[in-house]
């Protein structure tokens, strides 16, 4: 069998995307983990946890229209009313829930935040895998005739090919029975992404891996009735339709487990030094929405070119949040460092590692922790480090070798999809983090984390699983 171990961590020899491909997502075979059951539901104190999902439950059921405003203001406070239970109510309350449940979807994907255990499956509405045959022992399944939906013109086509790369070593890396493949250019269009899905669904195939703009995505989301189910790319603006999935490197993500690895460490009140570009923007909207559900704050927001952090100094701020390049966090360094701010914990989102490349200069950024492929500090079965690999593949190498990792767990979530889909327990050690899936759809991906150490990018130990 050919499952990924885990080996030991080691340096980080590959850089994330430059900012150009950032903007992209302004938009072989796994190891399947099984957890340890949660905790009793017979445990006290369930009044308070009884009345909370009572409020939350009404709001799931409320039927409005998916995508809406009305949605998705239910849906934050949702997320607010759960952050209010500890693990084990979470899990008490989980338990209760039938599979069907419309509130099961939202208290699961909770617990997939937290890395608590589902106590059963979500019900899948429309999943359907029937033309694939049996799944092997470890969940492999892949599909008979695999689509493959990138913008191979045009625009984005510089940002697909390291994608199209890394799906097709991890492809080829796989020894036991593969789909007949074909790939289908979107040219970076909307209107392409619809006629490419089309070809992919007359010509038979039985999966589609793709499209990978954000409008792309959301044109075909928003046709709602997709005959073959599909693997997006990018999210859209709308959760996928029943039976179909997403998976994205979006900002928004980035954002969510920055907020999540500082409330873990106790870091409830952020100052946010953030940039004016939008994948930027986007990333701070993400951290604080995460934070204020999780009883959090963001005392301030501040521009990159901020020189005088003396008033936000004075205020009550337990760690600090840079959404910015390295270039610019390596000016701002000195800066904080002259104030009582300089002890705080500080946070980055992955652009920390644009425009560095010096150690003798990046010595000023040691410490700071930034969410990073997991590639970069463990081995994936199939693929090895990044570091070897980009000495094999120019793809994989320097900024691309962000995409490359996400095209390589692409091929992954087609061959395994139906099982993490269909159990518990499931998860994927991706190159890009590990992976579950949550009940709408949606890939929940856990990165890796790095920091600076003598201005050089090193794992950061005890950050990741």
């Amino acid at each position: 069998m050919n499952s990924p171990a885990r080996v030991s961590r080691r340096s980080v020899a590959a850089r994330l995307l430059a900012c150009a491909m950032a903007a992209l997502f302004v938009a072989g075979c796994a190891q399947i983990a099984t957890r340890p059951q949660g905790a009793d539901p017979t445990a006290a104190g369930t009044t308070g946890s009884h009345e909370v999902i009572r409020q939350a439950r009404a709001l799931a059921e409320a039927g409005t229209a998916p995508g809406s405003a009305a949605r998705r203001s239910n849906e934050a406070q949702i997320e607010r009313l759960l952050s209010s239970l500890d693990d084990a109510a979470l899990q008490r309350e989980a338990r209760a829930l039938a599979a069907d449940a419309p509130l099961y979807d939202y208290v699961g994907r909770a617990l997939l935040r937290r890395g608590l255990p589902l106590p059963h499956a979500f019900a899948r509405r429309g999943w359907n895998f029937d033309a694939r045959p049996a799944a092997e022992r470890d969940g492999y399944r892949p599909p008979v005739k695999l689509a493959v939906l990138l913008p191979l013109s045009g625009s984005l086509a510089g940002a697909a090919r390291p994608v199209r790369d890394g799906l097709l070593a991890g492809y080829y890396g796989e020894a036991r029975r593969r789909p007949d493949i074909r790939f289908y250019d979107t040219a970076g269009t909307p209107a392409g992404a619809l006629t490419a899905y089309d070809r992919a669904s007359s010509d038979g195939n039985d999966f589609v891996v793709g499209p990978l703009g954000r409008d792309e995505v959301g044109a075909l989301f928003a046709r709602g009735n997709l005959g073959v189910p599909m693997l997006a790319l990018n999210r859209a603006t709308q959760t996928p339709p029943e039976g179909h999935a997403s998976f994205s490197l979006s900002p928004e993500d980035e954002g969510l487990a920055a907020a999540d690895y500082l409330m873990q460490r106790g870091a409830r009140n952020v100052l946010v030094i953030a940039s004016g570009e939008e994948t930027q923007r986007r990333a701070v909207v993400a951290l604080r929405e995460r934070l204020v559900a999780r009883g959090g704050n963001v005392v301030d927001v501040l521009a990159d070119s901020t020189t005088d952090f003396g008033s936000a100094a004075a205020k009550p701020v337990d760690a600090v949040f840079l959404a910015t390049r390295g270039s610019a966090a390596r000016a701002l360094m000195p800066r904080l460092q002259a104030t009582t701010l300089a002890g705080k914990p500080r946070v980055a989102t992955s652009q920390l590692l644009a425009g560095t490349g010096k150690a003798a200069d990046d010595r000023v950024l040691d410490g700071i922790a930034f969410p990073s492929e997991a590639w970069l500090t463990r081995g994936v079965r199939g693929l090895g480090m990044a570091e070897a690999t980009g000495a094999r593949l120019t793809s994989a190498r320097g900024a691309a070798g962000r995409l490359f990792a996400f095209g390589f767990d692409a091929w992954l979530l087609a061959a395994y999809l139906d099982h993490l889909g269909r159990s518990a327990e499931g998860s994927i050690d991706g190159a890009t983090g590990v992976l579950r899936l949550d009940g709408f759809g949606n890939v929940q991906r856990t990165p890796g984390w790095s920091t600076f150490a003598n201005g050089e990018p090193a794992p950061l130990a005890d950050a990741g699983r």
